[in-house]
């Protein structure tokens, strides 16, 4: 089953924002074998309802009036960042789950590509760059501090790491959060 290409999250089953199921998409009434479970901002509650292609198309943000990431959440330090960019990536590309408010970050003027949660095992495994991008994140020197915090990350239960990469420059960019 060939999924929809998502600009700025490629491979949104690896990351775990989209799941194989057998429900229907409430937006095309099909069981698609792929469903959504990622965050959904709507006045109405829709838990695991839409699946990937109605997403990708516009039609559940047509229909619904729903969003898959809050647009305040992305770039929140990029004022210049196109509207077009903003909407592709809230109305037409899945979103995922952190511990608090999630946030979409950009990179050369263009929103990034989510590649995934990570703890500390999938830092080691990413190598260097990974983990000095989460490190930035942190604002941490090298020393006791930094290390107990690299150590402590975990993908499951928090303190959680969320990797990035540029579309443009393909550097990686991270930021951590916590339950």
């Amino acid at each position: 089953m060939n999924l929809p290409h998502f600009n700025y999250h490629p491979d949104p089953v690896a990351s775990g924002s989209v799941e194989p199921s057998e429900a229907s998409c409430i937006c095309c009434e099909r069981p698609r074998g792929l469903i959504y479970v990622g965050p959904v901002y709507a006045v109405e509650e829709y838990e695991e309802s839409f699946c990937p292609w109605c997403i990708a198309d516009g039609s559940a943000h047509e229909k619904f009036a729903v969003t898959f990431t809050d647009e305040d959440s992305i770039g929140p330090d990029d004022d210049d960042l196109d509207e077009q960019v903003r909407d592709e990536i809230s109305q037409r590309t899945p979103g995922f789950n952190g511990w608090q408010q999630e946030q979409w970050l950009t990179h050369c003027g263009d929103g990034a590509q989510f590649l995934g949660k990570a703890g500390h095992a999938e830092l080691l495994e990413l190598g260097a760059e990974a983990i000095l991008a989460v490190q930035d994140s942190t604002g941490l020197p090298n020393g006791p501090q930094w290390e107990g915090f690299f150590n402590a990350l975990d993908k499951h239960q928090g303190p959680t790491a969320y990797l990035f990469r540029c579309r443009t420059c393909q550097a990686l960019a991270a930021y951590q959060d916590n339950h």
